[in-house]
């Protein structure tokens, strides 16, 4: 936990932003009192859900005829 004064943390913003790494915080203090925390949390990855795409794609009809175009690429 670093403590700034609030005018070097406003001089520094962009570069504190860059330096915090997550669950680093900054304290900015005004006449030596904590007034703000800068931190970056720990934000969650989203868990893939099966089935979430079930039904999402609809085949019309089963034909292998588009896929003439590729033989050259295909094994």
């Amino acid at each position: 936990m670093t403590t700034l004064s609030l005018e070097e943390a406003q001089a520094r913003l962009p570069d504190l932003i860059q330096l915090l790494t997550v669950g680093e915080k900054f304290i900015i203090t005004e006449k030596s009192l904590p007034v703000a925390r800068l931190v970056l949390p720990q934000i969650p990855r989203p868990q893939p859900v099966p089935g979430r795409g079930k039904e999402a794609i609809i085949i019309l009809s089963d034909d292998d005829e588009h896929l003439e175009d590729f033989k050259a690429y295909m094994r």
